[in-house]
């Protein structure tokens, strides 16, 4: 996940950009701070953002090609899509399993459609960090995501 500084050119405004925004209810208190950050950064660069909620992170990639095909049915594409989640490792193998098959379905899902995508899905240790990171007056790492699938955006854009 990218980290930004207030005065990186990838934080320039992207207008009338369209993000979905996928956001898991799993571990909700740490995804409701990403999710927090994430529409704070995208309403701040001219875009604009539709939130849909899964169980957990293993459903985000599934439920973004569903939404991504609607709205593309529909006549209103998406420019890209910002993953929310948090998986914290727990006393079985599950924790790897999450972690590494929801970040595979989002990059594999990325790439095979040209899709500007930021994965905000945090893999953390236990709650305290996963705060840590998700808080928007600390980590901010759901305006991260955002600022990622922007930034892939303004470049998709200038390479049009």
């Amino acid at each position: 996940m990218a980290g930004f500084a207030p005065q990186d050119s990838d934080a320039a405004p992207v207008p009338g950009a369209r993000l979905l925004v996928v956001a898991a209810r799993f571990n909700a208190g740490v995804v409701g701070l990403l999710r927090k950050g994430a529409l704070a950064a995208i309403e701040r660069l001219g875009a604009s953002a539709t939130v849909i909620e899964v169980p957990g992170a293993l459903e985000i990639a599934t439920a973004a090609a569903i939404a991504l095909e609607a709205a593309e049915k529909a006549g209103a594409p998406y420019d890209g899509v910002v993953a929310l989640g948090c998986v914290i490792r727990g006393e079985t193998y599950h924790f790897e399993i999450v972690s590494n098959e929801s970040s595979r379905a989002l990059t594999d899902l990325s790439v095979s459609q040209r899709l500007p995508l930021g994965n905000g899905i945090l893999t953390v240790e236990n709650e305290i960090q996963a705060i840590e990171r998700a808080d928007p007056r600390h980590g901010d790492k759901g305006a991260d995501a955002a600022l990622a699938a922007l930034s892939l955006i303004r470049l998709k854009r200038s390479l049009a």
